[in-house]
């Protein structure tokens, strides 16, 4: 696997990477990029729901959803997968994480759907970041995840609404700790 290398100066996708549709021989590699990368960025949550979802995200996301994938030469090595405009999940191998890989894949997310919905952990501060670095804004916040357990879940837009007040941004980036924007301190 051929991954940019980090640079401080911030490393860009390589034109040796591509972004293309998903393909069913994608499966089984995509499935351990997200066991991978989620072992590291959800590492609150137990090992046996990561192995039951990493099933689940073989059978039933990666070839029900509108998966895009970021390959080095023929490897995949992240993806992004879309319900309508929705966000399911993005995922860069962690090996490539840091070299533009999750940003190109956001940025072609993007020009496709031209709106971006998300849902993020809150204890997931890496990613809370990436996304609002991408001009992403809390916009709800609930206190259990979808296995109903405890662990908050961030609800992220962009472009964030034009009709919102400052008030109302304020408001819910208190309550979610998700400044965006020019709302930063």
């Amino acid at each position: 696997m051929y991954c940019v290398a980090r640079s401080p100066l911030g490393a860009s996708f390589s034109s040796e990477h591509v972004i293309r549709p998903y393909r069913a021989d994608d499966n089984r590699v995509l499935a351990d990029i997200w066991h991978a990368a989620s072992a590291i960025s959800h590492h609150f949550l137990p090992e046996h729901l990561l192995e039951t979802q990493k099933k689940l995200v073989a059978e039933k996301y990666l070839p029900e959803t509108e998966t895009w994938v970021a390959v080095s030469g023929e490897t995949p090595i992240g993806f992004v997968g879309l319900i309508d405009s929705f966000i399911g999940g993005l995922f860069v191998s962690p090996d490539c994480q840091g070299g533009g890989i999750g940003s190109a894949l956001l940025d072609h997310a993007f020009r496709l759907k031209g709106h971006l919905l998300l849902e993020v952990y809150a204890a997931n501060h890496r990613a809370l970041a990436f996304y609002r670095r991408h001009g992403f804004c809390g916009i709800k916040r609930r206190a259990t995840d979808d296995n109903g357990l405890p662990f908050p879940l961030i609800m992220m837009q962009k472009p964030v609404p034009t009709s919102w007040q400052r008030s109302e941004a304020s408001v819910l980036a208190r309550e979610t700790g998700s400044l965006c924007g020019s709302d930063r301190p």
